[in-house]
This record gives C-alpha cells, sequence and structure tokens, in this order.
C-alpha cells in the first residue's frame, strides 16, 4: 500500500442505541459545548466571495498510517467536488501528518496550520492524538472536525462547541460487537488492548456489552504503544482458555496475533476493531480465516469509491487498499463548507455554530444529499439537512452524529476481509 506523504498546500479544483445486525441509531445524547445554528438567510450566489483555508492532521506515518490514505482522499475529493461547483466558496486544504504519540509529527503540522490561519482541522483518526492538541486548537479559535475519533471522552470536552466529529462514540462500536461475539456463540472472551483513550473506552464498553449478553470477560490486558513485545499480555490472557479473543489496537495487531496463534489458539476466533480490520493480506503471518471485525460507517457506494480511487491515482498514488473513514472525512469538508455558506463566514466560531444545523441537527431542513444540492437550499434562504456518504450524520448538541451504521467484516483465506453485514 502507497502511503500518500504530502505537506504542501493544495488547491484542489474540478440516550439509547437501537441495535440490528450492523447498524444503530443513537437518539438524545447531549454533553458538552454545541450550537443550535446560526441564521439561516443567505444573501444570494453572486454576493458569496469565501474561501475557506483547512488542513488536515491525518496519519501518513506511525501506527495508523493505513488510515491516512482512504482520509486523505476522502478530503481531496471533497475539495474538488465544492470547488466545481462553484457556490461562492473555494476551499483551499493543506496536507499535514499527524503521526501518532509515539513519533508526535502532529507537534509539527498543528502549529504550521494554525500559524497558516486555517479555520479548521480535519483530523486526527486517532482519540489519543486529537486529544494532545485539541485545547491548543480550541485556544486558536479553530474547528477540530474528526472523522474518525471515537473516545466517548470527545462528548462532554470543554472544547467551546469547536470540536466535532463524523464517526460515532466507541459506546456504540463496543455494543455492536459485544452482541456479535455473543451471537456467534462465544461464552467467555479474552481482550487485549492498548492502553490509550481509543483502546480503553472501547474495552470498557465491550466488556460491559458483551456481559450484558450474557457472557464472561474471563481476562483483559492492557499493552502500551512503545511495548516492543507482548508476551505477558498474551499468556496471562490464554490461561483463561478464551472462547475468542478482541484485541483492540493498531498496527502492533500483526504481532500479537501470531503470538497468540503459536501458543494454539484458532486463529478463526478473533475479533478486530476499526483500529485494526485492515486489509491484512500477507502482512497479517498467520492464516486468520473466519475472524471478524467492526467498522463505523454505511456501505459505500460504487460511485463513490470509483470517485476517490480516480482522485487518489490522479495524485500519483496505488489504489486505495482500505476505505476507512473515506466517507465521514468527505462528509466531514462538506458540511463545514455548507456551514460557511449559511454564516457567510470562514471564521471558525461561525462555522461551529452552524454545523449543526446543516447536519440536520435543527430538525427543520430540507433533505439533500451533495454539496451543490445542500448550497442551493442555502443560497435561496432556506435551511439545509445534509446526508452524506457516512450516513444521515444528523449532529447532537455535543457535536456527535446520532445516527450512524457499524459494519460487520470476516476475514478470508487470503487475510482480507468483505463486508457481511
Amino acid at each position: 500500500m502507497s502511503v500518500f506523504t504530502r505537506s504542501r498546500t493544495t488547491t484542489v479544483l474540478g440516550g439509547i442505541a437501537l441495535v440490528g445486525a450492523s447498524a444503530l441509531v443513537l437518539a438524545g445524547c447531549t454533553g458538552g459545548g454545541g450550537g443550535t445554528g446560526g441564521e439561516t438567510s443567505a444573501p444570494p450566489t453572486e454576493e458569496r466571495d469565501l474561501t475557506l483555508s483547512i488542513g488536515t492532521v491525518l496519519p501518513q506515518t506511525g501506527a495508523l498510517a493505513f488510515l491516512g490514505p482512504p482520509e486523505e482522499a476522502g478530503v481531496g475529493l471533497a475539495v474538488a467536488d465544492i470547488n466545481e461547483a462553484a457556490k461562492g466558496i473555494t476551499v483551499d486544504v493543506e496536507f499535514g501528518d499527524s503521526g501518532d504519540p509515539d513519533n508526535k509529527a502532529y507537534e509539527t503540522t498543528v502549529p504550521r496550520l494554525l500559524g497558516n490561519g486555517v479555520s479548521a482541522l480535519i483530523g486526527a483518526a486517532s482519540s489519543g492524538v486529537t486529544k494532545l492538541f485539541l485545547d491548543q486548537a480550541v485556544s486558536a479559535g479553530v474547528v477540530t472536525f474528526s472523522p474518525a475519533n471515537t473516545s466517548p471522552d470527545f462528548t462532554t470536552w470543554d472544547d467551546n462547541n469547536l470540536y466535532w466529529r463524523t464517526a460515532p462514540s466507541d459506546l456504540l462500536q463496543g455494543e455492536v460487537l459485544g452482541n456479535l461475539i455473543a451471537e456467534d456463540g462465544h461464552q467467555t472472551l479474552g481482550i487485549i488492548y492498548l492502553n490509550d483513550a481509543y483502546g480503553t473506552g472501547l474495552e470498557a464498553a465491550l466488556t460491559e456489552n458483551f456481559e450484558a449478553a450474557g457472557g464472561e470477560v474471563v481476562a483483559s490486558q492492557a499493552y502500551n504503544a512503545t511495548d516492543t513485545t507482548y508476551d505477558a499480555q498474551v499468556s496471562a490472557v490464554l490461561a483463561e482458555n478464551p472462547d475468542a479473543i478482541a484485541v483492540i489496537g493498531f498496527v502492533e495487531t500483526s504481532t500479537i496475533v501470531p503470538a497468540v496463534v503459536a501458543d494454539g489458539f484458532d486463529g478463526g476466533n478473533f475479533y478486530f476493531v476499526d483500529g485494526n480490520t485492515s486489509q491484512w493480506g500477507t502482512d497479517m503471518p498467520v492464516p486468520i480465516e473466519g475472524s471478524k471485525g467492526t467498522q463505523p460507517g454505511p456501505a459505500l457506494e460504487d460511485d463513490f469509491v470509483e470517485r476517490l480511487n480516480g482522485w487518489w491515482t490522479g495524485e500519483g498514488n496505488e489504489e486505495l487498499a482500505d476505505l476507512n473513514y473515506a466517507a465521514e472525512s468527505y462528509d466531514a469538508v462538506v458540511l463545514l463548507a455548507l456551514a460557511a455558506l449559511v454564516a457567510n463566514s470562514t471564521e471558525g466560531a461561525d462555522l461551529a455554530a452552524n454545523l449543526q444545523e446543516v447536519s440536520g441537527g435543527s430538525g427543520d431542513g430540507e433533505k439533500c444529499t451533495s454539496f451543490e444540492e445542500c448550497a442551493d437550499i442555502i443560497l435561496g434562504g432556506g435551511t439545509a439537512d445534509y446526508d452524506g456518504y457516512s450516513g444521515a450524520i444528523t449532529f447532537d448538541e455535543a457535536g456527535d452524529p446520532t445516527e450512524a451504521s457499524i459494519g460487520i467484516f470476516e476475514y478470508g483465506a487470503d487475510n482480507t476481509h468483505t463486508r457481511i453485514n
């Protein structure tokens, strides 16, 4: 898989969850600082002359580098669609590396982007990384909009209404995953998880929901991102003889899983999450056929995948190996541009004040499914309710989506996965 490593400035032209097999609808989640929308009346298109500058803090390097290409492709395609629509707003994007908490690439990227005057940051993918720069962005009055953060902690973060996300909280993924493992007939579960904001939050949600479904978590072992061996965690979990093992982590999964299998565990009884439900292929040195994983987001439409790949390969890259959070990244950019149109401003606070409205959170908007269609509604004086490639979204006052789909994937003999629900 190629890794996109550009950092140049580029202007691209052109509370209860109802659980189904793979989807959740969450209603009534509130908390944190939100907004109920700004002024809805808008001047005509010809009176708009906005330039929205955004920057990405997405993983080009580090433990989540496999998520960078689909997320950057989603951002780039959205920018191209918005600029081609010519609705009185041009989006400039500067791509930057978030890295991870270990290599700390965000420590260079975030100050550079803030210094260049961006109105919004798209990222990070890792909840743990976002926590390390979010207060800095809030102090600068800049929106932080993550397509992939899932830690429940952000719901109540003191963010002055400047933090938003198109990915659902891990409370939802944990419920789907816990029910899936139980429905597959497993009665005992071992968990090996990354000791960070993402891992601990998802481990807690998984444990609660698996045990609520009648199962028992017989062992749960944390590891640190800097660990180079996982023998102690593997031994402790296998000592309890679980029916299934959930691994909550990132690229280190390809080291943990072989260590477990080497001690005789069935490679088809693993469960993964969005951080490691990757197209492993030969990067996973043992067979995991039959193992499953969960990933927020609906099944992507073929035309969207084709357009993503068209933009990505047009930048000199190979086709995307993973599509994780591409739709959420695309929708984040569209929502920001729509909020700018409503506000007739690209100031961070003005964007934030209108994001809930353009997502349909005000409850009285007209449904639309593209930037161009929604822009026409706004410029005509109406209220747009954007439903995008990632779903209906509909932000609550905390900046969390109130509707989300969680896909279920199963690995085949080649250690790549296909969506089964």
